[in-house]
């Protein structure tokens, strides 16, 4: 009797008993302000369904150390039910045989329709859905102060010559042109959009998806490698080990012209009371307007036995992909949503110029993962181009043409 009334207390609250017994355990590593928020609210709609939200967060090290836990626990052969992982790592854990297909919930929602197929390949391993996405950050963007720009009567450069042409301007009245964060993913940050701006979309995908040796060591590598080093002189000397939120606010109160950095820089200008458009300006790297490198956060399904969890892990999936979770989340990180079609009524002008040119990049072909995310190739490799780039931006003795055959030596590390 205490059972039925219990049941239909529940029944009253939406929830279900089955339902509320089942714990949904999440890895992730939004612990900062505006990603702890959306958490939160992801939280609140998965109890709203009468599932119980386990939280297994582990801050630092951009996710690596969380990286680092999820394969103690899968190695023990205890995984959590759900666990945020991006880029080809998905594979590789589908290689290992322990993520669940969401394909059922996949189809039920139409994910193949509202997602580019450059972004629902990544989520898919063996033709399957295993992974939700929750967003989509733009990373060759140039974030621009105006004024600094006015004073020094230059222009927003679009090309890489009319790059140097505004630095030099800005440099002569006086100004930092430019705002630099010398670590090693800031780095490949601004190199690869250096590589997409002078080497184009096809260059890039051969280079970078591909790892084609004679791409890495070739003619427009050496070109790439050339300008890149270029915007050396227009940095300060400070720039070693500054993070990217510190040379962001640079160009914030007026110390420097223009940063290379992704969206999420956005979120700092919007913090600091500064309106897009007006005390900011973001505009696509030179030569990149046409074309867009993608970050996409996202959450992996694991294999698991308890029934009730399995059906968490698919309301899950659903809640990820919802327009309602999909807008909240993204107001809140500063980037735009993964699935298209999302009302962009409430963003700001630089998240709906994003959400166009990733719908239009989309259907042209030129919408590519961002390498120094971790979008496009295997973590060990990517460490191993950090390391070229890295040293080729601080060693003044290394010539271009090394750098390129070390970039393809970099290539075949497994």
């Amino acid at each position: 009797m205490r059972l039925t009334k219990l049941g239909l207390l529940l029944a009253g609250m939406g929830l279900t008993l089955a339902a509320h017994a089942a714990e949904v355990e999440v890895l992730h590593f939004w612990t900062s302000g505006g990603e702890a928020k959306s958490v939160a609210e992801l939280k609140k709609m998965m109890e709203a369904q009468g599932f119980t939200w386990k939280d297994f967060a582990v801050a630092g090290g951009g996710g690596e150390n969380a990286m680092t836990a999820l394969k103690t626990r899968v190695v023990s052969g205890n995984p959590p039910a759900a666990a945020q992982i991006k880029g080809p790592s998905i594979q590789e854990w589908g290689s290992e045989g322990v993520l669940a297909s969401i394909d059922d919930v996949a189809k039920k929602g139409g994910w193949d329709k509202l997602l580019p197929p450059v972004v629902s390949n990544v989520m898919k391993f063996k033709g399957q859905y295993v992974a939700a996405p929750v967003n989509v950050h733009r990373v060759n963007w140039m974030w621009v102060n105006p004024e600094l720009l006015k004073k020094a009567n230059a222009k927003i450069p679009t090309t890489w010559d009319e790059f140097f042409v505004t630095a030099a301007a800005l440099q002569k009245a006086g100004i930092q042109p430019v705002a630099y964060g010398g670590q090693p993913w800031q780095d490949s940050t601004v190199f690869e959009s250096v590589a997409l701006g002078v080497g184009g979309v096809d260059f890039y995908k051969k280079a970078f998806v591909q790892l084609d040796q004679g791409t890495l060591s070739g003619p427009t590598m050496i070109k790439v490698l050339e300008t890149y080093k270029k915007i050396k002189p227009f940095t300060d000397k400070n720039s070693a080990g500054r993070e990217w939120n510190l040379a962001t606010s640079m160009v914030i109160n007026g110390k420097a012209g223009m940063q290379f950095m992704g969206d999420w820089a956005k979120g700092e200008f919007m913090a600091a009371g500064k309106a897009p458009g007006k005390d900011f300006i973001c505009v696509a790297a030179p030569g990149t307007e046409n074309a867009y490198t993608f970050n996409i956060d996202s959450f992996a399904m694991f294999k698991l036995k308890n029934k009730d969890v399995v059906k968490g892990q698919q309301a899950l999936a659903t809640t990820l992909m919802s327009p309602e979770f999909q807008e909240l989340f993204n107001l809140n990180k500063g980037s735009i949503p993964a699935r298209m079609g999302v009302d962009m009524a409430k963003f700001d002008e630089c998240a709906k110029k994003s959400a166009a040119d990733f719908k239009a990049t989309s259907g042209k072909g030129t919408l590519v993962p961002s390498w120094a995310h971790g979008m496009a190739m295997k973590s060990a490799t990517q460490g191993a181009f950090f390391d070229v780039v890295t040293q080729f931006w601080n060693d003044d003795k290394m010539s271009a043409k090394d750098a390129a055959t070390k970039l393809a030596k970099a290539a075949k590390t497994m």
